[in-house]
């Protein structure tokens, strides 16, 4: 087999891997950590990302998450409308501001912080109950890791993502009541 043929073969591999993977994304009901999609096709967990980081370039619809990958086509089909609101708490009130938007029936996609060096940072959260919630905080307490808004003082964007702009009035009512808008706390 000549070097060229062993690169043809290790790219129809790869295709035929990340083909696989989309389907097992695409069937799932829930979100597949990188490290079980490794196992399962017998690559490492950074082989993974770089296959989920071109599928996304082919335009699937896939979403890193805190939990794992999702299809998202899946999980937020039904939720046509999206605003991106500006908020300010602490990192101890994380789970209450959370809760206060999944339980108006909207979807938190992201959160988003302006940084003095790097500019705009997005991390994707895609949680859109109270059990997503608490696996999101649980993951964060598990691994010890910060709060993006911690960066910032507290101030950080969510895009959320309902299926009419009566939930998102209504979440943000909400937040207004629990005093979790920063454009209203004079920040």
């Amino acid at each position: 087999m000549h070097k060229k043929d062993g690169i043809e073969l290790k790219k129809l591999l790869g295709d035929e891997r990340r083909y696989q993977l989309l389907e097992m994304l695409k069937n799932a009901n829930e979100p597949l950590k990188g490290i079980d999609l490794a196992k399962k096709s017998g690559v490492s967990r950074q082989v993974i990302v770089g296959d989920m980081t071109l599928l996304k370039a082919r335009n699937e619809p896939i979403l890193a998450t805190s939990r794992g990958y999702v299809y998202t086509t899946q999980t937020i089909s039904n939720y046509a409308v999206e605003r991106q609101i500006a908020c300010s708490h602490s990192p101890d009130e994380a789970r209450d501001e959370l809760y206060t938007l999944v339980d108006s029936g909207v979807v938190v996609k992201n959160v988003t912080v302006e940084h003095p060096v790097y500019g705009e940072l997005t991390a994707s959260i895609m949680v859109a109950n109270r059990h997503e919630v608490d696996l999101f905080i649980s993951r964060v307490e598990e691994t010890g890791a910060s709060y993006l808004s911690e960066l910032t003082d507290g101030i950080h964007l969510h895009l959320i993502a309902a299926p009419s702009s009566e939930y998102i009035d209504a979440a943000i009512n909400a937040m207004r009541n629990k005093g979790f808008l920063a454009d209203e706390n004079g920040e």
